[in-house]
């Protein structure tokens, strides 16, 4: 992994809860997550907080592993078991997405004359990560909704 994607994904992990926290606070008070609102903040934390903390073993994997898939259908399971609705829970996958980013470049790891090839690899593998990411969760909420439904 370029030096780069190091300092991203260790910003994730060693920033977990000062992101996660941003992160609930933007779930909790975003017109597209509804649902969060009525959610103990804590608990919400907490998902983000590990999303986070695993973000750096899914981001570097060569390709994606079973283990990253079953944590996301994890996350789907959990925030059925919640009371989230399924484009909730997409949603805040993309808030997570965004917070990265957006937590990368209050750190100034962007602007700081980076090889512009590493920013790009890095920000593929990112939205790839989270492609799979929504892909999982829907299929997985679509299981549960079947079983519910039985």
């Amino acid at each position: 992994m370029k030096t780069y994607a190091i300092k991203y994904v260790e910003l994730a992990e060693q920033h977990a809860e000062k992101m996660a926290r941003r992160w609930a606070m933007d779930v909790q008070n975003n017109a597209r997550t509804k649902k969060y609102k009525e959610l103990d903040e804590e608990r919400i934390i907490n998902q983000g907080v590990k999303f986070y903390q695993n973000f750096s073993k899914m981001f570097a994997e060569d390709k994606i592993s079973e283990n990253t898939l079953k944590y996301f259908r994890t996350y789907a399971q959990e925030s059925f078991a919640m009371g989230i609705p399924m484009d909730e829970a997409v949603y805040a996958l993309i808030l997570l997405r965004r917070h990265i980013w957006l937590y990368a470049e209050f750190q100034t790891i962007f602007s700081s004359g980076i090889d512009q090839r590493q920013a790009l690899d890095t920000l593929s593998r990112t939205i790839l990560l989270f492609d799979y990411a929504a892909y999982e969760v829907t299929k997985e909420y679509q299981d549960l909704m079947k079983n519910k439904a039985k």
